[in-house]
């Protein structure tokens, strides 16, 4: 187990520089738990802990919106016994930290392809999404049954659907409206990523926020994401904070 450790509070001339959507792709859980010679959902197990220990810092820190790739739709290849166990975390999730999320006023969201997920999961994440939807804090965004591609492909057919049915011109069809029709247009204005953050040294999206991502800045770190604290999180922010983000200009 690692023992937190805080980071020194971010100088107060960083402060205002603080990234508005922070993206994580939570990665290493099973190795982890390989690590330690106990079964892969032992490392998911912890990894909750993980996600809990970074969503009260990011909170803390002024982050709008936190996306954690919880599930993805790639996932469904793995092993049935853990794929019905990765079904069976955000009602753990949600049980347990609810009333912590509650108290620091933080909001819950998900995007994502609701077809294949159990009822009994679907119901957990629209619970705590409806007991969280008066909160004006931070978003915890949860990307489940996420696909980027997918993502793009289901916007674009929408589109072509308009098109067909005279609602739209293909000159219509703009960023802004491509926008509009992604999953992440529920966390308006903050759709696109300004951090993403990959755990256990692995340097690829791996089909995440495709769309979101054509800006953010990369922070990678050989961590395996159960062993993921707030001191991490610092240390990325720090990071992202001593980046120019030119966006193609000078």
């Amino acid at each position: 187990m690692v023992q937190l450790v805080y980071a020194p509070i971010i100088m107060d001339k960083q402060k205002k520089n603080i990234p508005n959507h922070v993206a994580v792709i939570m990665d290493g859980n099973g190795r982890w738990a390989q690590k330690q010679d106990k079964p892969r959902k032992f490392g998911h197990e912890e990894g909750m802990e993980a996600i809990r220990r970074v969503t009260m810092r990011a909170s803390e820190r002024g982050v709008k919106v936190l996306t954690l790739y919880a599930f993805s739709t790639e996932n469904w290849k793995r092993p049935p016994q853990e794929v019905h166990f990765l079904m069976g975390l955000p009602i753990r999730f949600f049980d347990r930290f609810v009333p912590e999320l509650q108290k620091n006023n933080i909001k819950v969201n998900m995007i994502g392809f609701e077809e294949k997920v159990p009822k009994s999961t679907k119901k957990a994440i629209n619970k705590a999404m409806d007991e969280t939807k008066n909160n004006t804090g931070m978003v915890l965004n949860f990307a489940f049954n996420y696909g980027g591609r997918a993502e793009i492909v289901k916007a674009t057919q929408i589109l072509c659907e308009k098109v067909i049915n005279n609602e739209l011109s293909s000159n219509d069809i703009t960023e802004d409206r491509i926008e509009e029709h992604l999953f992440t247009q529920s966390i308006t204005p903050y759709q696109d990523v300004d951090l993403l953050i990959r755990s256990s040294g692995e340097q690829r999206l791996s089909n995440f926020l495709l769309w979101q991502n054509a800006y953010s800045e990369f922070y990678f770190t050989e961590l395996l994401w159960p062993d993921f604290d707030a001191t991490v999180f610092d240390q990325a922010l720090l990071e992202y904070q001593k980046r120019q983000r030119r966006y193609g200009a000078i």
